[in-house]
């Protein structure tokens, strides 16, 4: 048994492993771990289902060719000296991940910044929260979360903006689902343009207008200002700057925001009489190109109220991958410095000692986006990229994939073989996956948990960190990067902290820069400052104690303005992306995983009923989405959550999961020109139905080389494939083509059935079966998925099979944790499991994650509203 901590998002919870001497393991919630006291969420449940070593990279390569380790590190180390004796260091960069330990992070920064003398380094966690940091730097004079999770139970306020809990950080939506339940008198506001799940527990939904953020946070603040609500003896001792704010918010226009005017006097009035307010805010505020003044808008209310760093307050920002707050600590972006140290002259020297540098970096180096701008242009010719995906997760992305493939020398650090980013690169080196490895990571709360290796590491596969060292010490640097493991990086990271610190930097773990190796082995989680002679963790800014220098906080005047790319005539949509419930980034992890797969089992574009009939497009049409910078083919999902004019996509199909799926070739490249983060929500589109001739099911046990065909989005199976197709081409030829394709790799007998089925039965056994159709058939992975469970078909099976299958309606997955179907959800209702409670004593759905509970309490109250009528 293995205490570890989940990869996914950044609650950061713990989890029990429990391998099986197999290559598999046991996964159970850690009830001991702070962040998440014995709960997990479909992803995490399901992490046992995502070990195999299938499509991992087992061995490094270049140019698709095997070589050995010295090779391939000599290969890197020999060209970047060679790329920075020519061209000099800013021709290098690295971009790295959240998806890295800390200790991995740390020696990627180490390297870069302090040794080959480029600040060239960036991470994706730029995607997901710069402008958090952008913000809590301009505000508190550091990039400081001041509050814990704890603060979200303790409110009688809880505001999320941005933020889909339920699907994006289920645990902590768990946490303030029990809180509500335990005190109904809490009051829980959404703001979100969007009607998400998460509205199931809101007692208010303001649905704004995207963008609007700013301008809904400066009405606020004017009128509590107005009202009186003001920490007078706060405002006066710790902050500046309110005049300038204030004027700036009343300036701003409430009606821009496009909410109802009792709403918004709702929403104020309940913030103005509660005392204990969380504001917690997510991708909806950071992913946008006025994302900083969205935060600082957000902060103003809370320094204005004094709501900061007490039990139940404060402005908390929950950052959306494992360590993205670990990459913060030791500066992996590009304008930062280890140890929450920024590039002041100050900062550069007092680093530069510390490290014992050669040459350190002096400013600031390329954002992700520029940085592969650079890279497209030729002035980076040599990019080392780690355990993330940009060609599938950046927007314009397929400008990444081009300019990947044009630099003069590419390099990928991954565990998986096969990536939109490791087919892009040249060289390929094997590292650790989760189960492998060891470190450290930190969450959104500050906490710092122990990664614990549970499986051997296969192949040649190696730690990230030791990746680094060898390179480095190939280009000269062995005395710097001389580490026997992860505890002397942690020692030394500690170190760092509190070198020259004296209180003056946020970030300070010193108690634990002499931490020997066994202590470092049996470390429990704590949460930072860590400071030597006091107490872990706490909160920040109660009392005052900002980072600026005069040790006040700053109010920010923020003024709204619009999206860098305005809707029109052309493209009068605004796109929004995110996240589904059961998968995670590209896929790479969750894609392995069957259950995960069957409650969205494809690519979807959300579209208002209004949107979608002045274009003549209904549910499970195929549809073209189009941008200025690229397009996307997915399958067209009716809803009123959105309002007229936007659509949403999920972001987590690849080329290597989908024909036309990957929505960020469409999105916007534009920027926050302060966080450098890209609007991820906001990209103007036009999307036309596509003339499907027909649409089509295959399940099959082997992959199937598919045909050129315009659409199709493959999932994981118990034992199978599924693929989801249609085509523009006749619905003769495609048959034809498809049935050649799936006996190309499923050997046996083709048998041709009723109701366009066609199968392959080999020995008795269903190796794969394909339906085609002029309409889409949103149920016929459901209705065959029973006979490739099947061992050996009965004559009565085989008939069934081949006259379209067992009729069954599921209705779909909702509950991943034990694979309840809708129908069978709504059969319980029908036969009196009319609350959560009866329908998980019946079905199981909702007792294990939660994250299923506010579907189950929409079919509930649909049920009651039908009753009524």
């Amino acid at each position: 048994m293995v205490r570890t901590t989940c990869p996914y998002c950044g609650v950061g919870c713990g989890i029990v492993a429990t391998p099986d001497g197999h290559g598999g393991a046991e996964i159970a919630a850690d009830k001991d771990h702070p962040a998440n006291r014995g709960r997990l969420c479909s992803k995490g449940a399901a992490l046992g289902e995502t070990l195999s070593l299938e499509d991992r990279l087992l061995h490094p390569e270049i140019d698709g060719r095997r070589v050995s380790w010295e090779t391939a590190l000599d290969t890197v180390a020999d060209g970047f000296r060679d790329v920075i004796a020519e061209h000099g260091p800013d021709a290098v960069a690295f971009y790295v991940s959240g998806q890295l330990l800390t200790e991995d992070y740390y020696a990627a920064n180490k390297l870069i910044k302090g040794f080959l003398g480029t600040a060239n380094i960036d991470t994706n966690s730029r995607l997901c929260m710069a402008s958090s940091v952008a913000g809590h730097k301009r505000a508190f004079g550091s990039d400081t979360v001041p509050g814990l999770y704890e603060d979200f139970e303790l409110a009688d306020l809880v505001v999320l903006v941005g933020s889909n809990l339920a699907w994006c950080h289920p645990v902590l939506f768990q946490r303030l689902e029990a809180a509500k339940r335990a005190r109904p008198e809490m009051n829980v506001v959404v703001i979100d343009p969007r009607r998400t799940d998460t509205c199931e527990i809101a007692d208010l939904h303001l649905a704004l207008r995207p963008g609007s953020d700013v301008a809904l946070f400066n009405g606020l603040l004017a009128e509590l200002h107005r009202r009186g609500v003001t920490a007078t003896k706060y405002v006066e001792q710790h902050t500046a700057g309110l005049d300038e704010a204030l004027m700036a918010a009343r300036a701003s226009d409430l009606e821009s925001c496009g909410l109802p005017a009792a709403d918004v006097a709702t929403f104020v009035e309940w913030f103005a009489r509660a005392e204990k307010t969380v504001t917690l805010y997510s991708q909806g505020v950071n992913q946008s190109s006025a994302g900083v003044d969205k935060v600082n808008a957000i902060i103003n209310c809370h320094l204005l109220t004094g709501r900061i760093g007490r039990p139940g307050m404060g402005p908390f920002s929950i950052t959306g991958q494992p360590n993205a707050m670990g990459g913060r600590e030791v500066g992996a972006l590009s304008n930062t410095l280890a140890a929450h140290m920024d590039f002041a002259l100050e900062d550069v020297d007092r680093v530069g000692r510390f490290w014992q540098s050669p040459g350190m970096a002096k400013r600031p180096g390329l954002k992700a986006v520029e940085l592969f701008d650079a890279v497209k242009s030729g002035r980076i010719k040599a990019v080392w990229i780690m355990a993330t995906n940009p060609v599938a997760s950046l927007p314009d992305a397929g400008a990444v994939r081009a300019a990947l493939q044009a630099c003069e020398l590419s390099v990928v650090s991954e565990a998986v073989r096969a990536t939109d980013t490791v087919d892009a690169c040249r060289i390929r080196l094997p590292a650790l996956a989760w189960a492998e490895k060891n470190g450290t990571v930190t969450n959104s709360e500050r906490g710092i948990s122990r990664q614990r290796p549970f499986l051997p590491a296969p192949g040649v596969a190696r730690p990230d960190w030791w990746i680094v060292a060898e390179v480095a010490r190939r280009l000269g640097f062995s005395e710097a990067f001389a580490w026997n493991g992860v505890a002397d990086i942690f020692r030394e990271h500690a170190a760092l902290s509190a070198f020259e610190n004296d209180g003056r930097r946020d970030f300070d773990i010193g108690a634990h820069a002499g931490i020997d190796d066994a202590g470092y082995d049996k470390l429990a989680p704590f949460a930072w400052p860590a400071r030597v002679g006091m107490a872990n963790g706490g909160r920040f800014f109660a009392d005052g104690g900002f980072y600026h220098g005069d040790r006040r906080a700053r109010f920010i005047a923020a003024s709204p303005r619009a999206p860098m790319h305005a809707p029109s005539a052309e493209r009068p949509l605004s796109l929004n992306t995110g996240r589904f419930r059961d998968q995670w980034h590209t896929m790479t992890r969750t894609g392995k995983s069957v259950r995960l797969a069957g409650h969205r089992p494809e690519p979807l574009i959300e579209l208002h009923p209004d949107d979608a009939s002045a274009r003549g497009l209904g549910n499970g049409d195929i549809a073209e989405v189009t941008s200025a910078w690229g397009r996307a083919a997915l399958r067209v999902h009716l809803t009123d959550s959105l309002r007229a004019g936007d659509a949403f996509a999920p972001m987590h199909w690849t080329a290597q999961v989908s024909r036309a799926g990957a929505i960020n070739a469409a999105v916007n490249p534009a920027v926050d020109p302060i966080s450098g983060q890209p609007e991820l929500k906001h990209t103007p589109v036009e999307i036309r139905r596509l003339d499907m001739r027909w649409h089509g099911t295959i399940l099959a046990r082997r992959p199937v080389m598919l045909p050129e065909i315009t659409y199709w989005a493959r999932a994981k199976g118990a034992g199978y494939y599924a693929y989801l197709l249609a085509g523009e081409q006749p619905l003769g030829a495609a048959r034809q083509a498809l049935a050649a394709a799936m006996c190309a790799t499923n050997p046996g007998p083709w048998l041709n059935g009723e109701q366009g089925v066609g199968a392959v039965i080999s020995d008795g056994r269903l190796e794969a079966v394909l339906v085609l159709g002029t309409a889409h058939d949103e149920r016929a992975r459901d209705r065959f998925a029973p006979f490739m469970a099947m061992g050996r078909l009965s004559v009565e099976d085989r008939n069934v099979l081949l006259h379209g299958g067992d009729a069954a309606d599921r209705g779909g997955e909702i509950c991943a944790c034990f694979g309840v179907s809708t129908a069978a959800v709504t059969a319980a209702i029908g036969k009196g499991a009319t609350s959560l409670a009866a329908l998980g004593a019946v079905t199981r759905a909702g007792t294990n994650c939660g994250s299923c509970r506010p579907e189950l309490r929409a079919l509930l109250r649909a049920l009651r509203q039908s009753e009524a009528a």
